[in-house]
């Protein structure tokens, strides 16, 4: 679905009349101060806004920067502009797809070809005081796989607020030439709710259809406990007045949902016995739904946008067992599948399918770019717990917990990235925690806690996978096993032999299989020295499972289904303040533990808040 924009731009010549200004075609304010003899460009604009709008999240408070000092303004003071290919020249900047706690951020540029340019960034809400952010990645022109990008800075600011005025600072600089602060604004998007004061229409399920056919923007369904038919939903809601169809009692679809082409429609507490499915819809929300499927869950196989999929229970017909496992194996169904910019998947119990959590691959992959995945509790999926593959970038994987998956995190491939992993925590991945296939590009992994069999950080692959940066990672192995015909290794702490220009660093491996061993690249090493000495991680420490407050066994089976266990840290663990800071990110110590949890932090409400 298409926005509407209107622009208004105005140019203001800054120590030269003959350069031409940036123009801005997105949803943000931006003014830049560059290089001397650049022009300045404020640009002002609007858009309709497209959002998704359901109940608080505000679980990414420890991502938010707390420092109540505010980071010094950028300055180009001596920074001259580009004269050849290793400085870098400014392009468009721009914040796409706002989603409810995150802005992506997106600056193309031409030149660079060392590589060394860099952008730093500040955020506040508006008037307020400056945070520091996380810095952009830098991202290569490139392709794979078909899908081809440009040369560009790219990232995300973390941890914001549910409908929330935001300006961000961007500070590009490369010591070979090109310099200039630009600051752009966007407004995160609302959580979904019904308009206030709407009109609630009470239905049963002889009432249903008519109602449904006359509904009208702002309009609540309020259906009756009953069962109902399958329906297919033939009315559109606005941003301002979504229509709400919501459960005032038990409420059973017999069948599936449809809300193909739909805009602005809030599904809420129903329990469907089938699919809920929605090809090409705009700013549609599922919330509070119990659906229960022997094929797909909650999906849309074509473009869709700003969704919202939240606090759901998906239970599929896969069962954890060893013939379900692999792309060959008896599997069946996407628990919640998208494709398109601006969803958040946030909150929700995913359980026996193929994929817990997906997107869409290969062709059918259209703009998977501004995709949260927040929180989800997902097990037993017999492929890929979560499936982020064909992320065209700033797809967050974001504190979720995977228990009895084949694959834990999939990046296959990522499209120059960056695709974040962070915080995820992860056991009894009976064959990789991280699937890095087909050629991936730029994956970031902070802050995961992996415990499987096997060996415990591995991509089994001949196709080079690049550009993955992976800092405060906890990862522990163990014996391995052949599954299905997947073998899962013997024990090495590290099995990444096709990788390619990674950097690794700050991340603690153990095995209980009684070794220190692994592959970086085609760099082999068989101790912790070696490892430091050979390889990027030269932080890098040993642990084992007394890192752990609770007993955390390395799984001796991938079978019976394990339950999850508590994986945060014990008090003077190894793990404790040996991490890597990264800016943007709120750490209670001066260094930041290693894994998914800080030491006294609480378990996440992981799946449904309701």
């Amino acid at each position: 679905m298409a926005c509407t924009f209107v622009t208004f731009t105005v140019l203001v010549a800054c120590k030269s009349d003959d350069t031409p200004g940036d123009e801005q075609a997105d949803t943000s304010v931006s003014t830049s101060a560059g290089t001397p003899g650049t022009t300045v460009s404020d640009s002002v604009t609007e858009s309709a806004d497209a959002s998704g709008t359901i109940t608080a999240t505000g679980d990414t408070a420890d991502t938010t920067a707390s420092d109540t000092t505010e980071p010094p303004p950028p300055d180009c003071e001596g920074i001259g502009p580009a004269i050849d290919e290793l400085g870098t020249t400014p392009g468009d900047a721009s914040l796409p797809s706002p989603t409810l706690e995150h802005l992506t951020v997106e600056w193309l540029i031409d030149g660079d070809s060392n590589e060394n340019g860099t952008v730093t960034v500040r955020w506040r809400e508006s008037g307020g005081s400056w945070h520091e952010g996380t810095p952009l990645r830098r991202v290569p022109a490139g392709t794979v796989e078909g899908f081809a990008w440009a040369n560009k800075h790219a990232g995300t600011v973390f941890g914001l607020a549910p409908g929330t005025n935001y300006e961000v600072e961007l500070y590009l600089s490369d010591p070979d030439g090109g310099c200039e602060v630009r600051t752009l604004a966007a407004s995160t998007r609302p959580v979904p709710a019904a308009m206030p004061g709407a009109d609630v229409i009470p239905v049963d399920p002889g009432s249903f259809a008519a109602a449904a056919a006359a509904a009208v923007p702002g309009d609540v369904l309020e259906l009756a406990a009953g069962t109902y038919p399958t329906f297919t939903f033939p009315s559109d809601g606005t941003v301002e007045a979504p229509i709400v169809i919501r459960a005032a009692g038990a409420v059973v679809i017999d069948g599936e949902v449809r809300l193909d082409g739909r805009s602005y429609v809030i599904v809420q507490g129903l329990e469907v016995h089938g699919q809920i499915k929605f090809n090409d819809s705009l700013g549609l929300a599922f919330v509070g739904n119990h659906v229960i499927t022997d094929g797909d869950g909650i999906v849309t196989k074509t473009r869709s946008e700003n969704l919202y999929i939240a606090d759901n229970l998906v239970e599929g017909a896969t069962v954890w067992a060893e013939g379900s496992l692999g792309v060959d194996g008896d599997n069946v169904g996407e628990g919640i599948e998208v494709t398109g910019p601006g969803h958040v998947i946030e909150h929700n119990r995913v359980r026996g399918f193929r994929d817990c959590i997906s997107f869409i691959e290969d062709d059918g992959a259209v703009d998977q770019y501004s995709i949260d995945v927040l929180y989800n509790d997902l097990a037993e999926a017999a492929d890929d717990g979560i499936e982020a593959d064909f992320c065209f970038h700033d797809c967050r994987i974001l504190g979720n917990r995977l228990t009895n998956v084949f694959m834990g995190l999939s990046s296959q491939p990522g499209l120059g990235g960056p695709t974040y992993f962070v915080r995820n925590a992860i056991y009894n991945a009976a064959f990789q925690a991280f699937k890095l296939q087909r050629g991936s590009v730029g994956d970031v992994g902070w802050h995961n806690t992996v415990v499987k069999m096997g060996d415990g950080f591995s991509t089994y692959t001949e196709d080079a996978f690049s550009r993955q940066h992976f800092r405060n990672n906890l990862f522990l192995g163990g014996p391995g096993a052949s599954y299905n015909g997947y073998d899962n290794g013997e024990g090495d702490v590290i099995d990444l032999s096709a990788a390619v220009a990674v950097d690794l660093d700050y991340d603690g491996y153990g095995s209980t299989a009684g070794m220190f061993t692994g592959n970086i690249g085609g760099v082999a090493f068989a101790s912790l020295d070696e490892l430091h000495a050979l390889t990027t991680e030269v932080h890098a420490v040993e642990i084992d499972a007394s890192v752990f407050a609770d007993a955390v066994d390395v799984p001796a089976s991938a079978f019976p289904a394990a339950a999850a266990p508590d994986m945060r840290l014990a008090e003077g663990a190894l793990a404790i303040d040996a991490g890597e800071p990264i800016p943007g990110f709120a750490y209670a110590a001066a260094a930041p533990d290693l894994g998914a949890y800080e030491l006294g932090d609480p378990l996440p409400d992981y799946g449904p808040r309701l």
